[in-house]
């Protein structure tokens, strides 16, 4: 009789803790369904309270306690000072936390220490040691999902700052650096493909509206990518000179020698910051042709044979390269820099190999802007007047504003670079004074074809 007694009254407390629990569920309910139409209008003051209690007693209802909470929590920061906002911030903090212990799908673990550094750094709460520590975590364990601009610059830049107070080496720095540019050009590359895609559409009036906030928002991010890889290498400075590149190389050769990443990456920063004239670039690209005679080794050999006035080898083995590269975009990175090597010495071929590397790749800006600029640079050499020699900065700066069409993350350079041209292009004055208003300028140099004087 006991033992009856005993499993009645367990049931009854079960239906009585199961209804408890559906009255709670539905309470949490009707006051998620208050908050979140309080936080639409961003009401975020009338929306804390019942936020607050569903995020409390019932946290993995819906991803509204974390996605509308994190806006009401900032909110409240914003509007708050002393202990009061301190306590905000801290409630912030526990909410990422949360976010990936009851969503884990939702909130992985790189965004999640990201946003806990950016607003410790915001608040003024953090120094570089800890920023570079969380960071670093959140980028070689969660890599994929390292995508915030402000938080790869600060990467990078609380290593840069550690590094001149004594505490990082320089190898740790460049090699950080590769790291960080290397993912801004993987993350830019994303979103260049998707312009690429898009623009054609935009030009024949096609896109959806859809389509339309697409390309708005890769426009938008590749810029911001953009804006932070030009803070990144003005944070690398003069640390990246051949004054600090040559002995670093020396000292670490023989250990190295045999690690063809590193390698790799000596031979192509000594190659960009033009310090090719010096023994250890030979000796890096030698190490490099014996573990990996790849296309990117070619390049390299060539401007050796080049600086050396072999300038039928050079261009035979930057043609070797072109031909081992399959890969598209690895390509155009190729003729590029081909094109760079001939920028000063013969303008037609670098135009050539520039086009190569838009060719390849529809969305090398740098291209581009590097046609533009030797258009620009030959205005004394196309034309019999003043009037059409300047007359080539209509092209050059065409030419510029393509380059930040294509990749929105060179948009900076080329918006200056057009802005420039354009200011030394005839003026509607001269256009009037000229009577060439809606005729047409033919360049007779190695520029050739032509362009249209606009109408006045």
């Amino acid at each position: 009789m006991k033992t009856k007694l005993y499993f009645t009254a367990m049931m009854l407390l079960g239906c009585v803790g199961v209804s408890s629990a559906q009255a709670q569920n539905q309470e949490c309910m009707t006051n998620l369904s208050i908050y979140v139409e309080h936080a639409k209008v961003k009401n975020y003051e009338a929306a804390y309270t019942p936020w607050k209690m569903v995020y409390e007693n019932c946290p993995d209802i819906n991803w509204a306690n974390f996605a509308y909470g994190e806006r009401i929590l900032k909110d409240r920061i914003k509007k708050s000072t002393g202990a009061d906002k301190d306590a905000n911030i801290q409630e912030l903090l526990t909410l990422y936390d949360n976010s990936m212990k009851y969503f884990p799908k939702k909130a992985s673990l790189a965004p999640v220490i990201i946003d806990k550094v950016l607003l410790k750094y915001d608040n003024k709460m953090i120094g570089d040691e800890e920023i570079y520590s969380q960071l670093s975590k959140a980028f070689h364990e969660d890599k994929p999902n390292f995508k915030n601009p402000k938080a790869l610059y600060l990467y990078f830049s609380s290593l840069v700052d550690l590094h001149k107070a004594g505490s990082k080496d320089l190898q740790e720095v460049f090699d950080v650096y590769d790291d960080v540019t290397e993912k801004i050009e993987d993350e830019n590359v994303k979103l260049t493909d998707r312009i690429s895609a898009l623009l054609p559409k935009e030009e024949a009036g096609t896109l959806t509206s859809k389509e339309k906030k697409q390309l708005k928002a890769a426009t938008t991010n590749s810029e911001s990518f953009g804006k932070i890889e030009g803070s990144i290498d003005s944070k690398l400075g003069d640390l990246a000179d051949c004054g600090n590149l040559i002995p670093l190389y020396q000292k670490s050769f023989e250990e190295k020698k045999n690690d063809i990443n590193w390698v790799k990456r000596a031979v192509g920063r000594m190659f960009n910051k033009e310090c090719t004239d010096d023994p250890m670039f030979k000796k890096l690209f030698e190490a490099q042709m014996a573990l990996d005679p790849s296309a990117d080794a070619y390049v390299y050999g060539g401007n050796l044979k080049l600086k050396a006035g072999d300038r039928n080898g050079a261009v035979a083995d930057f043609n070797k390269a072109l031909d081992l590269e399959t890969n598209a975009r690895k390509k155009s990175n190729i003729a590029y820099k081909v094109a760079t090597v001939f920028r000063r010495s013969s303008k037609s071929t670098a135009r050539s190999y520039a086009q190569k590397a838009i060719d390849a790749n529809p969305s090398n800006g740098r291209a581009y802007l590097l046609i533009a600029n030797l258009y620009a640079t030959s205005a004394n050499d196309c034309g019999s007047t003043p009037f059409e020699k300047r007359a080539i900065y209509w092209r050059a700066a065409e030419m510029a504003r393509k380059a930040g069409r294509v990749d929105p993350s060179l948009s900076g350079r080329a918006n200056q670079s057009a802005a420039s041209y354009s200011a030394k292009a005839p003026s509607k004055t001269d256009i009037f004074n000229s009577g060439m208003a809606g005729k047409t300028v033919t360049f007779k140099c190695w520029v050739g074809g032509s362009v249209k004087v606009p109408n006045l």
